[in-house]
């Protein structure tokens, strides 16, 4: 088929190239001209594992286009996907400026039958709205407005993409059902489902598989801080309880606090939607507070520790900037918030993270890169630094082991909100350890 995708943000490069790379023709649209040139100078604005090989392979042989007019890309699609930015307000609302603009454009390019995606994550009735938008210059039997939202996990996007634990399709329309679960047999076909339901429910389901799954982290840390309090182990506990079929095992593990560019701005935004209808959505208003005070947690443990509320004199080493690894993303990553409560209290830092340093540095304040010496080597962070603050679980952080730290350290004190060490371990190895939901090491 012929695709286009507007909107080259995380969703829309990974989707475009995955369609690409199965054997379509897609022509990505972007108003950004430099982002633009050099996507077809083959340059990768976003680290996501597996997606350069694709990238590379799609444009040269001719599958995968860029350009920032619209009006190239649209009317020769049978489908044309909507991956537009919808970033909450200060209400938490998401923003539909940008999925409109675009909407009211699609009406004078459409001249023959096309299938137009919201695939961005957009609250519930977006479809009606870019339906009505679309209608105001082409007849309405060219065109319908289909919802498929994305299920991708950054840092495993491209495989999640290739194969789907499941494809929503939310459409009204036999002919744009019929043609979406043609485009998507290719990645279904060791049986996943495709699930066609009605637009207003496919729009839903994003945010409700998300704020499930905001909730499932939420409170495993909740758990985590009861098990400080009564000396407890949360490992034992995920344990117990992830062998229950009906819980399972992912999404238990205890640390600082989701972030990234989905659960927080998904949660906010189904509880606007909720507020909007009148209802008061009470587990979520507690997801978003234990979160938002989970990702600075770990500071209350540093002052506990250091018996002040003063850092001054201290240099603090941090491993891991991004949300998550795999991912050079920071949007909400704990580690923006630790960094900048620990400079408020006079810490000089030295922080390293394999991808996400670039991108740390344009979404911190100035007081915090004022403080802070960025470092290539996961080594040099452990340079005379009075205590190691882990942020991130990068695999590379687990290999180095505990009986090393001390010898590396000024003062062996590590402060892990990810859990990367076994306890025992870290007791033999004379450090003191502290970590989250799990009884302290403490060797002074």
């Amino acid at each position: 088929m012929n695709i286009a995708v507007i909107g080259t943000g995380y969703v829309g490069l990974v989707s475009g190239t995955c369609f690409a790379d199965s054997g379509n023709k897609v022509t990505c649209v972007d108003i950004d001209e430099e982002k633009v040139g050099k996507l077809k100078d083959g340059q990768i604005p976003i680290y996501e594992p597996g997606l350069e090989t694709i990238f590379a392979r799609s444009q040269r042989e001719g599958r995968l286009n860029f350009t920032t007019d619209i009006a190239e890309a649209v009317p020769e699609a049978d489908i044309v996907f909507l991956c537009l930015p919808t970033p909450p307000g200060g209400d938490g609302q998401a923003d539909l400026t940008a999925v409109m603009q675009v909407a009211d454009q699609l009406g004078s390019l459409i001249d023959e039958y096309t299938v137009v995606v919201n695939k961005s994550t957009v609250p519930v009735g977006t479809g009606d709205r870019v339906e009505a938008a679309i209608a105001d210059n082409v007849d309405e039997e060219l065109f319908d407005v289909v919802s498929n939202p994305e299920f991708l996990r950054e840092g495993a996007a491209v495989e999640d993409f290739k194969y789907p634990e499941r494809v929503v399709i939310g459409t009204g329309s036999d002919r744009a059902a019929e043609i979406m679960t043609t485009l998507y047999e290719p990645f279904v076909r060791s049986g996943n489902p495709i699930i066609v339901m009605d637009r207003r429910s496919a729009e839903l389901t994003k945010y409700a598989a998300n704020a499930m799954l905001a909730t499932k982290i939420t409170f495993m840390n909740e758990i985590a801080n009861i098990c400080e309090k009564v000396g407890a182990n949360v490992d034992n506990i995920r344990r117990g309880i992830g062998t229950d079929s009906r819980i399972g095992k992912r999404f238990l593990f205890a640390g600082i606090g989701y972030g990234g560019s989905c659960f927080p701005k998904d949660v906010q935004a189904i509880h606007h939607t909720a507020g909007q209808h009148g209802y008061d959505f009470k587990i979520v208003d507690s997801v978003m507070e234990v979160n938002n005070a989970q990702k600075v947690s770990i500071v209350k443990k540093m002052e506990e520790y250091f018996a002040a509320d003063d850092f001054s004199g201290k240099t603090f080493g941090i491993w891991g900037l991004s949300f998550k690894p795999e991912t050079d993303d920071i949007r909400e990553a704990p580690a923006l918030y630790i960094a900048e409560e620990l400079v408020k209290r006079g810490a000089q830092l030295l922080a390293y993270d394999p991808e996400a340093i670039g991108t740390f540095k344009q979404a911190t304040t100035q007081a915090v890169l004022d403080n802070t010496t960025f470092v290539h080597d996961q080594q040099a962070a452990l340079n005379d630094i009075d205590a190691l603050v882990i942020c991130t679980e990068w695999n590379e952080f687990r290999r180095p082991t505990v009986d090393n730290f001390a010898d590396e350290m000024k003062d062996p004190v590590i402060f892990d909100g990810r859990n990367l060490y076994d306890l025992k371990r870290a007791k033999k190895a004379g450090i003191t350890y502290i970590s989250v939901g799990r009884p302290s090491i403490n060797v002074n």
